[in-house]
């Protein structure tokens, strides 16, 4: 297991940059075109997005772990409304040499064949949304996942109260930073 998931970065970073810019743009411009998620009366202070310098060593695979517990679990969100989500296993991975574990999980109410990871950090509160990060991952049948932390986003509840957002569980809280992926905008005077 730890050589399937040793931690490599992609093949030609200068591509993998080149994508991971371009998705970043592409969203950009998805969330100016639009009132949703971010508020017409916020964007000023919202868009562009702000990121952490594309990393490629923040792009790790990682083992799941599946977990076989069928129970239905009351998230805590945003809004206080409870999410429907079950657990769907542990996936382990290595970030800078060292081994970390983050649970995965169902969204009852969202897409069936996503992964749903909400993780927060030690940049939580200062430097990235005080409630976390997510990241989306594809089901597949081999149990290896490709957790790119470049691609970590804010909740649409950052932007927007009205969007419900799950809060990461206890054990999501990882005690390093991960300065990958989305961040917030730097107040400047």
């Amino acid at each position: 297991m730890a050589a399937a998931c040793a931690s490599k970065p992609p093949e030609d970073t200068r591509d993998y940059a080149q994508r991971i810019a371009s998705d970043r743009a592409a969203k950009d411009d998805l969330f100016k075109r639009g009132n949703d998620p971010v508020p017409d009366a916020k964007k000023a202070d919202l868009l562009p997005l702000e990121y952490f310098p594309i990393d490629p060593s923040y792009d790790t695979p990682a083992s799941l772990t599946p977990i076989d517990d069928k129970t239905v679990l009351d998230m805590p969100t945003s809004t206080g409304a409870p999410r429907k989500m079950r657990k769907a296993g542990t996936l382990t991975f290595s970030l800078k040499g060292q081994p970390y574990s983050i649970t995965a999980f169902y969204d009852l109410t969202g897409t069936p064949e996503h992964l749903s990871v909400m993780f927060s950090d030690m940049t939580s509160g200062t430097e990235t949304y005080a409630a976390g990060r997510y990241l989306d991952l594809d089901r597949n049948p081999t149990g290896i996942y490709e957790l790119d932390f470049n691609r970590a986003y804010h909740p649409y509840c950052y932007y927007n109260a009205t969007y419900e957002c799950p809060y990461p569980p206890p054990e999501n809280r990882l005690k390093v930073p991960i300065r990958a992926g989305e961040r917030m905008r730097r107040v400047t005077s």
